[in-house]
């Protein structure tokens, strides 16, 4: 099972931090991607990182404003938002998938979800 936290309102300009964390293991084997759902739209994701390495890659609608890493130690990933705009208005989820190579993590197919974490930024 994996768990979002770090949710919240914040007011437009502010930043929040999410974290993922596996309930009973470590994430360090996983590909990772954190994926959003704006009200009544589809999912997009918008950043992901690799188990080996930690190559990562964002949308361009995040780009610049998000930083996503590992704690290997703790098995964790966390997403870390600035800047943030009432179009990032949406329910935060974390997706993975056991990692495999030459792919980048945009094109893998993901399989796990947790149940999301809403952010809010207000105008």
């Amino acid at each position: 099972q994996l768990v979002e936290s770090g949710g919240g309102v914040v007011q437009a300009g502010g930043s929040l931090t999410l974290s993922c964390t596996g309930s009973g293991f470590s994430l360090n084997p996983f590909a990772i991607a954190w994926i959003r759902r704006a009200p009544g739209k589809a999912r997009v994701p918008i950043s992901c990182i690799k188990s080996d390495h930690g190559r990562t890659n964002y949308a361009d609608s995040v780009k610049g404003r998000a930083t996503i890493s590992r704690d290997i130690d703790k098995g964790t990933v966390s997403l870390q938002m600035t800047g943030l705009v009432p179009e990032d208005t949406a329910v935060y989820y974390c997706a993975a998938e056991p990692d495999y190579p030459n792919t980048p993590c945009f094109e893998m197919q993901y399989d796990y979800f947790g149940q999301g974490t809403q952010i809010t930024v207000s105008s």
